[in-house]
């Protein structure tokens, strides 16, 4: 669905499809919708079908007493087995294009096989008997119900077998063949139209359907995304809480940066909110860039940015900090309000573990480190010391005090 957007969908329902035929991307997964519907369902329609087909037996009994033995076993030796195979083949090779070939292989064999055999019945009764291929043909378009341009082909290879038998059965002068084959063309126009006003149908309510889910994961994702950055919220960071911190969580440890751009009031003043906007976009790029898959980045409020790293250590955090610090000053957006200076960002860091610190703690922390930075001159990182810094509880170096030296590259 990733390859299909909401915009795709609507200007598809637009446009129309009059020849039920989508744009590639949504005819994929219309076939993909499409085979796995039908394939659900074949294993009843092959014993439902099969049943029905051998039921005819009492029929062939009746009326083709003098073929009886070679329907019998058309009917029970070669149908049988080949409708139960189709099955298997579907589930073991499952596709669009397979469903609608073994379709038309059961349609066309299901006509072909008794007319092989009773157009050399010298029966009275043929002329009844091979009305009973009508069954055939409806069982093909409604209840297999292959795309239409299947249909149309199986229908036309049906009526073919269907009127090349009866004619060299030779039992019906050219009034009754004549007859037979406008009864069996009509039928055969009636179920195309009934196929592809059907498809039609189909086709346009798995377009709403595709329409409702995707218009469903657009919501979610604005539910969860802020509007201006793209990155995530609030909300979607209660998510993120109840993922990490839970009695039987796989997460063994934490790590928090937050991170504000430096003067940013003052950017907004001198530039405009529009150019600040931007600004924030970029600095919010530059952000997602450095974590990259290592954790995930959050629109705190305003100017202030949440980046949460689970089973992290801090060394490592203050790695992506510097990072992401660096990358912001190179990325050397102009601070007109500094004269000729360029946007910069503060970053503080801390570091715990779930079963022992909570998120409110973590952040309280993070923050208290961020406003250190601030003090110390801005630009810089401040990792701010936990009751767990790494893998080992032993602090790795001289910072044992509650704030780290300031980290900056200035």
């Amino acid at each position: 669905m990733s390859a299909v957007t909401l915009e795709d969908v609507d200007r598809q329902i637009r446009n129309g499809f009059r020849f039920l035929r989508f744009k590639p991307a949504i005819e994929a997964l219309f076939l993909k919708d499409y085979a796995a519907s039908r394939i659900k369902l074949s294993p009843i329609w092959a014993v439902v079908g099969t049943l029905i087909y051998d039921l005819v037996y009492f029929g062939d009994r009746t009326m083709m007493a003098d073929v009886f033995q070679q329907l019998v076993m058309v009917r029970f030796g070669i149908f049988t087995p080949f409708a139960l195979i189709t099955v298997v083949a579907l589930r073991r090779w499952p596709s669009a294009l397979n469903y609608d070939l073994l379709a038309i292989s059961v349609a066309v064999l299901g006509v072909l096989l008794p007319m092989s055999v009773a157009m050399h019945s010298g029966s009275p009764y043929l002329f009844v008997y091979q009305n009973g291929n009508v069954a055939a043909f409806l069982f093909f378009v409604i209840a297999l119900r292959p795309r239409f341009v299947t249909i149309l082909i199986g229908l036309t290879l049906m009526c073919a077998v269907q009127f090349t038998t009866t004619k060299l059965s030779g039992a019906f002068d050219d009034v009754v063949y004549t007859g037979i084959i406008t009864f069996y063309v009509t039928l055969a126009i009636f179920l195309v139209l009934s196929a592809y006003f059907s498809e039609h149908k189909d086709r346009l309510n798995f377009l709403n359907q595709l329409r409702g889910s995707l218009l469903h994961v657009q919501l979610e994702q604005k539910s969860e995304r802020d509007e201006l950055t793209s990155l995530f919220n609030r909300h979607s960071l209660d998510r993120m809480r109840s993922s990490i911190w839970r009695p039987d969580g796989e997460v063994q440890s934490v790590a928090i940066i937050m991170l504000d751009i430096d003067r940013f009031k003052l950017f907004n003043d001198v530039h405009g909110h529009m150019e600040g906007d931007d600004c924030l976009r970029a600095v919010c790029q530059c952000i997602s860039r450095e974590i990259g898959a290592n954790g995930t980045a959050f629109r705190f409020g305003g100017e202030e940015i949440l980046v949460l790293l689970p089973d992290t250590t801090c060394e490592v955090a203050f790695a992506i900090a510097e990072r992401t610090r660096r990358s912001i000053e190179t990325f050397a957006i102009p601070h007109r309000g500094l004269d000729g200076g360029h946007v910069t960002a503060s970053l503080g860091v801390t570091c715990g573990r779930p079963s022992q610190d909570t998120l409110e703690d973590l952040l309280k922390t993070a923050d208290a480190a961020l406003y250190e930075a601030k003090r110390a001159g801005r630009n810089m990182v401040i990792v701010a010391h936990g009751p767990f810094l790494n893998s080992s509880d032993e602090p790795q170096n001289d910072h044992d005090r509650d704030f780290g030296e300031p980290l900056s590259a200035a």
